[in-house]
């Protein structure tokens, strides 16, 4: 806000966009409206007069993609007064969904994304893990009322948000959709069969998970390449971000009842892959890696065109590197390895690899 005339806050409903504008517009006298409203839509019909009247105070606009051609209106007002701070615009959606918001304001917005609760920002990691980091999951007064709450959030995404998100299509085919990606947790996206067991087109599974992805719900990681003669697997893997919302799917309502489950394991490394991602610096991109041989590291970050670290991730106390983790270290000439487990104390277990735990990790310079 002190370098743009508008700042962006973007992320998946109900994580708490709206309390953070507020909460930072607080000092400010500053004017709210939310757009998924039709009585303040109606208020923008001609945006330029109506917010001509409020061009001293900070204005923040919810749930903005309900309203994308606010964004050339927008442009014209900053440009007249380019002064920081001006707007605060709230989005369920990334740039790319709002539609031309990216090239509309370009040079005129930041965006920032905010995530759920990241260990960085409580101290319970139990049950960050088994409710996820939504607010009204988290801090629910029982594990049963975090799994109610999830319970309609999920309902309520399918059935409604996602068509006011703009993407329409058949309630009953998405719930499966959802489902099959919660088994799926972790795995090498694999099209054809979720289009063969949904009995739609390989294209409309890929439009699926462009959405929900840009939604900020699934995350796709991506293989990296270098060019080498191994043969790598192409295909990313898939991730239902929130850990919270993938129990709830997947039917976990208590620690015991996960740390038992079949999918525990797709689960924790969903789970730490989502932390690390989440408190990465600007500069570091995430990737994993794995050959047709088998060799695999389950994240990858690079900086600077180098891989900083090749990560495996293991819920046990005393994880040992494989030859398969080694051979990664070779391949990608990786800088360290890190093997995440949940032992007490971080320790080198030979030369350029380390044995240590999500708490531990998430504080390593290397991060920022």
């Amino acid at each position: 806000m002190k370098i743009f005339p508008a700042a962006g806050l973007i992320g998946p409903r109900q994580v708490g966009k709206t309390t953070v504008a507020k909460q930072v517009a607080e000092a400010e006298d500053h004017l709210y409206l939310d757009l998924e409203n039709a009585g303040e839509r109606d208020k923008l019909k001609d945006p330029v007069f109506f917010l001509s009247q409020f061009a001293d105070r900070c204005v923040i606009l919810d749930e903005v993609q309900f309203m994308p051609e606010l964004f050339p209106a927008l442009r014209g007002i900053i440009d007249a007064d380019r002064r920081p701070g001006r707007f605060i615009v709230l989005g369920s959606a990334s740039p790319d969904i709002i539609r031309n918001s990216a090239e509309t304001l370009a040079g005129r917005i930041g965006y920032l994304q905010l995530t759920p609760f990241t260990l960085r920002e409580v101290d319970d990691l139990q049950q960050l893990w088994l409710r996820g980091g939504f607010p009204l999951s988290y801090l629910a007064a029982t594990d049963k009322a975090s799994a109610t709450w999830r319970r309609h959030f999920i309902t309520t995404y399918i059935q409604r948000d996602l068509g006011l998100l703009g993407l329409q299509t058949d309630v009953q085919i998405m719930d499966r959709f959802w489902h099959m990606l919660a088994t799926a947790q972790g795995n090498l996206l694999n099209a054809e069969s979720f289009a063969r067991s949904l009995n739609v087109s390989r294209p409309t599974i890929t439009r699926y998970l462009d959405f929900l992805e840009g939604a900020f719900m699934v995350r796709a990681l991506r293989p990296w390449f270098i060019n080498t003669n191994k043969r790598l697997v192409k295909s990313p893997k898939i991730y239902i971000r929130d850990s919270g919302i993938l129990h709830s799917l997947l039917g976990l309502h208590t620690y015991e009842a996960l740390l038992n489950h079949v999918q525990m394991g797709a689960s924790w490394e969903g789970f730490v892959i989502e932390q690390i991602i989440n408190n990465l610096g600007d500069d570091i991109q995430p990737w994993f890696y794995r050959t047709q041989q088998g060799a695999e590291c389950d994240l990858l970050l690079e900086k600077n065109g180098k891989v900083i670290a090749i990560i495996e991730i293991k819920h046990g106390v005393a994880p040992r590197p494989g030859k398969g983790f080694r051979i990664c270290m070779e391949d990608t000439k990786a800088a360290h390895g890190y093997i995440i487990g949940n032992g007490e104390e971080p320790y080198e277990a030979e030369e350029r690899i380390t044995i240590t735990n999500l708490p531990a990790f998430l504080q390593n310079p290397l991060l920022q």
